[in-house]
């Protein structure tokens, strides 16, 4: 299934988009109550008749205003691992996972602007990736049981002003500027997807071919995420995890090609869609 958010009659709606258009499930206020109710259906568009028409709805980021910080990996890709290094010393990994966590006001909607803060940063990087959305509370849960906690996925743009995150030695602040975390353009089930999941993940700038991956590139898969952050923390039912950008960001390039204002990124991802937003 494909999930989604929606404004419609100045009210935003969760809901399944179907063949018919946007079946509105108006007994959930946000698509994280429909995932903390568990025991997802197989086909939630049944429980309804109503169907809106696409071109009269505006798509949302499927969890507009997440509950929690999104959780990120870093050089979860070893061709990016190579390209962060090159660009500055502070950004190795060395023989263990590499977490960080993004703030999230409000997630960017496909379609919507990215706000350049041109007033902060002159080094505008993007960040092609697959995000996990965890279906149900994580804690202290082994590999082999991972896949039953995982939702769906979407696609993640992690937007990075990359002289304040290697100004600051750490991700979070360059990471979670306003504006910095399309999303989107809709959750698809993990019923539709292998495990673990081979997606092709790919980005543009102005139509020029930046990055190209698969999800079976992953130094640290799904469960070994899963495994390691609930030893000791509950990973709550829709939080997202950003699981990694491969090589091809723009700080990888010889000069690099930061983002400007009027640029136009597109995030790719087979079996989900496309993410597309404007500099601004």
């Amino acid at each position: 299934m494909r999930l989604a958010t929606i404004l419609y009659d100045e009210r935003e709606l969760p809901g399944v988009i179907t063949e018919e258009g946007f079946c509105p499930l108006r007994e959930y206020t946000t698509l994280e109550d429909l995932i903390r109710v568990g025991d997802l259906i197989e086909d939630l568009a049944a429980l309804t008749p109503e169907r809106i028409p696409m071109d009269e709805v505006q798509l949302l980021a499927p969890i507009p205003r997440p509950s929690h910080d999104v959780i990120c990996l870093g050089m979860n890709f070893a061709d990016h691992t190579e390209e962060a290094a090159r660009f500055h010393p502070t950004m190795l990994r060395e023989n263990y996972a590499v977490y960080f966590s993004k703030r999230v006001n409000e997630a960017v909607a496909d379609g919507c602007p990215i706000d350049s803060h041109s007033d902060l940063t002159e080094k505008l990087d993007y960040e092609a990736e697959i995000a996990v959305v965890i279906g149900k509370d994580a804690y202290r849960v082994p590999k082999e049981k991972a896949r039953e906690y995982v939702f769906g996925y979407t696609i993640v743009n992690d937007v990075s002003a990359r002289d304040v995150q290697t100004r600051h030695k750490q991700f979070y602040f360059g990471k979670s500027l306003d504006r910095f975390t399309p999303m989107g353009p809709v959750i698809v089930t993990a019923d539709e997807f292998s495990f673990p999941p081979e997606i092709g993940i790919r980005s543009r700038v102005n139509g020029e071919l930046r990055q190209n991956g698969n999800t079976s590139q992953w130094i640290y898969g799904i469960d070994d995420v899963i495994e390691d952050l609930s030893k000791g923390m509950t990973l709550e039912a829709g939080t997202v995890i950003a699981m990694g950008t491969p090589a091809g960001v723009g700080m990888g390039f010889d000069p690099p090609k930061f983002l400007k204002p009027g640029d136009i990124v597109e995030c790719e991802a087979d079996g989900i869609g496309k993410l597309t937003n404007g500099i601004e």
